[in-house]
């Protein structure tokens, strides 16, 4: 059970984090006494990002969470924005990396500046992060990478970011190798489809499709920010020590296949 105290204190730079599934990890990190930096590629994304988490906790505790602007394609942003986190708030003791590019289209569909576009955002952008961050964080820190479904599931219209998050994992493994031995752990979370985000209005933009979708899935139902900041949460506390270059899945069982009742039914002899 997380309380006031699981992250209390501890500083926890994010990004990709002013909206969806980061944003709800930030929130989440915050309500269990993290102090948050909050990365984004727009400032007033950032800001307004920075004051809705300070908002969501400043019952809880006195913590204000701050806003950097950088494009972690930029790894001279990038090294700034760190640096400005550990000015205002000191080194860093959990750094996520999610931000992530997407559109869907065929293969044929894509021009090499849009697939590079998605690789430097994602995997690139990660790699900059995790590196560049290495000498602002404490020893013993937690670095979480949001990865997704696509690095493991074949899906049509989706090559630039299956290559993309298939980087992103086995970058988690060799860096679990590399670094290990420093203290910290390395690990990524891959989410299901979750509630209020661009990933899942895609996937169902009408009540129909995400029924159907729901009904496919083992735990009936799409997940919510919440499920993948307790993920977040407990990696990035004592209870996840010695967790270490492991992809979470938290998909209410998505991954394992048609969970619905025609696929289920057992077809009589």
């Amino acid at each position: 059970m997380f309380d006031q105290s699981t992250l209390k204190d501890k500083v926890v730079f994010i990004a990709g984090g002013t909206s969806g599934i980061n944003l709800g990890i930030a929130k989440g990190m915050a309500a269990v006494g993290a102090k948050i930096a909050v990365l984004g590629r727009n400032s007033d994304k950032a800001l307004a990002a920075a004051q809705e988490i300070t908002e969501s906790v400043k019952s809880i505790n006195g913590h204000s969470a701050i806003a950097l602007t950088a494009d972690v394609r930029d790894p001279e942003q990038v090294e700034n924005a760190l640096q400005s986190c550990v000015a205002q708030l000191g080194k860093i003791d959990c750094l996520i990396s999610g931000a992530a590019g997407n559109f869907p289209a065929p293969a044929l569909g894509i021009s090499p500046k849009g697939f590079k576009t998605v690789i430097d955002i994602d995997l690139l952008g990660t790699y900059n992060v995790f590196h560049l961050g290495f000498n602002h964080i404490n020893k013993g820190a937690s670095l979480i990478a949001i990865t997704a479904p696509q690095a493991v599931t074949v899906m049509p219209f989706q090559v630039h970011v299956c290559a993309a998050k298939a980087g992103i994992n086995m970058m988690i493994k060799c860096l679990a190798v590399e670094w290990g031995a420093s203290g910290i752990t390395v690990n990524g979370i891959s989410p299901g489809p979750i509630n209020g985000t661009e990933g899942a209005e895609r996937l169902a933009p009408t009540p129909e499709a995400k029924a159907a979708m729901s009904a496919k899935i083992a735990s009936k139902r799409f997940g919510e920010t919440k499920d993948i900041a307790d993920a977040a949460i407990y990696l990035a506390s004592d209870m996840g020590r010695y967790i270490n270059g492991s992809i979470m899945t938290v998909d209410g069982g998505t991954e394992l296949g048609d969970a619905s009742e025609d696929c289920l039914k057992i077809p009589l002899r």
